[in-house]
Formats: structure tokens, C-alpha cells, sequence
């Protein structure tokens, strides 16, 4: 079938992205999903720092690629062997899918799935499979979803049946920022109730994470961001000290504010610096997670003999440690409840052919969550 997509062909190119327009808008050829696989009509996306990271080198993958990995639709076929969906099932996708049989699968821990990671550095889906082509060429597939379309085909696995009362465009965020921010806080991290928390970086991920640890029964909840507008947001939600990310004395005002640190820190802006000041806002005996991707040729240097005299614990959480089929569910019923807010990260409603001045947006850091609606 012809399917319109968003397809990166170049990477690497300038600032502003509206006028270099990284990603054209294309007509694929779109294959019948194979076994175990389902073709999913695609009803909302959203744009996250990991779609960004593809089109500026952050994160080498194979081109040409059809981006997009938050989404949320409705099952429109079935492949062979996909006997527990029906046709008109409402979905997220998952940007991880999970074989069910290697080490890490059979351990419980489905985000760390070893064929899943393969396929996804390879531009296939995990079967190894590509469904999409351009002219007869090979497109690759974005994290097994390549969502910026208004179909796809994706890996059963890679699909977690929704509640056909949530709107698409709240849906699509459980799929990415929802799983990631609000896992590193109860799943990674799992925080007490009454501890304290700080989360750095507030988009999509980040303000997930802030969300969750008020809802965790955190007291104190410090919010830390650059933008201004961010930390107006963070006030209004819940937060109980905010902290632009220039000011000098953070660090200070941070511990002093907490009595000597805070016990769990969140780094969620993917930068270095953030990570740094992470660790030094973390009290002795506190725990530092950071779920941000850098670019993987960044370092981090740590006083070594803080981790043995303090302590410390440093841990990553990669799709917030979740186990999606579970986790997608209680986090969505959590939202119902209006005890997980997420539907206040939407920041905007776009058409697929606005999507590269969407890009610009996100990484001037002016958005929390854009959301690109299919049927527009």
C-alpha cells in the first residue's frame, strides 16, 4: 500500500530545520505485515528528543529512515501467528521490541532485549525484516516504528493494547516520554514515599518524571530547567522549589534547600553538565538515575571515592526499566484517576508537513511535547 512518511535522508543538516528541512515528507510503498508482524493506522505521534538526535548525528542509524517512535493508533491488519489483536484494537508502539527468549527478556527486564537493540541499530524490525521502500529502494525503520506516517508496520511486539476511551493524542505519550519519565522514578529508582527528588531537564521525559514522583508521595520535589517557562509550568504542577539551570549558586540553593541534597536525582536533559550537577545535588547515601542519552562519545568523570565513603548509587534507566504490557496499563489508570496529569505536557497539535519547524522547536528547547495528528 502507498503511505505518506517522514523520511530523513541526510544527516547532520544546519539550523534552522524549517528552511534545511531534514526530514521530506514522501509517498512509501508499504509491505503486508509478515508473521507476527501488524499494520497499525497511525493516529497521533510525538516529536521527542530521540527523533532529534537521529536528524543531528547524536544518534547514528542507517539512511534513508522513516523517524517517529511515540505513537498511539488502531490495528488495521493482522500477519500471520497475531491471534490475541483484533482489527480496530487501539495501540501504543513501543520503541523496544522484546523477543521474549534472550537473557535479559527472560529476566524480566524486555527494555534491554538483545535481538530488539540489533534490529533497532540496523534499521529493521526485530524479525529483520524492512517493509518500506522509496522507487524500489529500502527505507529503514526508526526504533521498529517509523511512526511519522499515517501507516506502519510494525512487530507484535512492539504494540501494547490501550483502552479505546483514551484520545489518541494522550495515548501516543505513553508510548515514549510517559514510560520513560515515570518508570525511572518507580521502576528504576523506586523512591519512598516522603523522600525527596529533584528532576533536571523538563520535556517530555523529565516532566513525566516530575509528575510521577509527587504521585510517589516525594515531599519535596526540586524542578531544574533553563527556560523560565518550564519552571512556571514545574511550579504549577507541584513542584516545591524550581532553579534555572544557569544559576550559579543551583548546587547550593539545592542542598541548602534539602539539607545536604536531595535522595534521588533525575538527569533527563541528555547533556554531560546536567549529569554532573545530578550527582552533586544528591545527598551521601542518595541515588542519581539518569535516563537522558547523551551522545555516545560523551564521558563522565566522578570523584571515584564518592561512591564508597558516600554511598552513592548511579544507575541509567533505559524506557524506564518498564515491562510495558505492565506498566502501559497502571500508568494509563493512574492518568484516569488524574493522579499522572500527562495530558498538561501537550504543547502543541501539528500536521505531518509541519514537522520540521516542529523540530526547531524541540531543540530550542521551547516545547514539551508536540504532537503530530495523522488526520489533520
Amino acid at each position: 500500500m502507498k503511505i505518506r512518511a517522514a523520511v530523513l535522508h541526510e544527516i547532520g543538516r544546519s539550523q534552522p530545520y524549517l528552511e534545511s528541512r531534514p526530514l521530506a515528507i514522501e509517498e512509501l510503498e508499504l509491505a503486508a505485515p509478515g508473521p507476527g508482524e501488524v499494520l497499525v493506522r497511525i493516529k497521533a505521534a510525538g516529536l521527542c528528543h530521540s527523533d532529534l538526535s537521529v536528524v543531528n548525528g547524536d544518534r547514528a542509524r542507517p539512511t534513508p529512515m522513516a523517524l517517529g517512535h511515540e505513537a498511539a493508533g488502531v490495528v488495521a491488519a493482522l500477519g500471520p501467528g497475531v491471534d490475541d489483536l483484533a482489527i480496530g484494537s487501539h495501540v501504543i508502539l513501543v520503541f523496544m521490541p522484546s523477543c521474549g527468549h534472550c537473557t535479559p527478556c527472560a529476566g524480566g527486564r524486555p527494555a534491554l532485549c538483545e535481538p530488539g537493540a540489533l534490529a533497532n541499530g540496523a534499521g529493521t524490525l526485530v524479525s529483520g525484516a524492512r517493509r518500506l521502500t522509496l522507487n524500489g529502494v529500502p527505507v529503514n525503520h526508526h526504533l521498529g516504528c517509523s511512526a511519522f506516517a499515517d501507516h506502519a508496520v510494525v512487530s507484535r511486539r512492539s504494540c501494547v493494547p490501550i483502552d479505546g476511551d483514551l484520545p489518541f493524542e494522550h495515548a501516543a505519550l505513553f508510548g515514549c516520554a510517559v514510560l520513560t519519565g515515570v518508570g525511572a522514578v518507580v521502576n528504576t529508582a523506586r523512591i519512598e514515599p516522603g523522600s525527596t527528588a529533584a528532576v533536571l531537564g523538563l520535556g517530555g521525559v523529565g516532566f513525566s518524571a516530575l509528575l510521577a514522583a509527587l504521585a510517589a508521595g516525594a515531599r519535596d520535589v526540586v524542578a531544574i530547567d533553563l527556560l523560565e517557562s518550564k519552571l512556571d509550568l514545574a511550579r504549577s504542577l507541584g513542584a516545591s522549589l524550581c532553579v534555572n539551570a544557569r544559576d550559579p549558586d543551583l548546587v547550593a540553593k539545592v542542598r541548602d534547600a534539602t539539607q545536604g541534597g536531595v535522595d534521588y536525582s533525575f538527569e533527563m536533559a541528555g547533556a554531560i553538565a546536567a549529569l554532573e550537577t545530578a550527582y552533586a545535588i544528591t545527598r551521601r547515601g542518595g541515588m542519581t538515575v539518569t535516563a537522558g542519552l547523551p551522545n555516545p562519545r560523551a564521558l563522565w568523570a566522578i570523584p571515584a571515592v564518592s561512591l564508597i565513603a558516600e554511598e552513592r548509587t548511579i544507575k541509567g534507566s533505559y524506557i524506564g526499566s518498564c515491562v510495558p504490557t505492565r506498566d502501559v496499563p497502571r500508568f494509563a489508570a493512574l492518568f484516569k484517576q488524574g493522579r499522572l496529569p500527562v495530558d498538561r505536557l501537550l504543547s502543541e497539535r501539528l500536521r505531518l508537513d509541519e514537522i520540521n519547524g516542529a523540530l526547531d522547536r524541540l531543540a530550542q528547547g521551547l516545547s514539551i511535547r508536540q504532537i503530530i495528528m495523522m488526520d489533520h
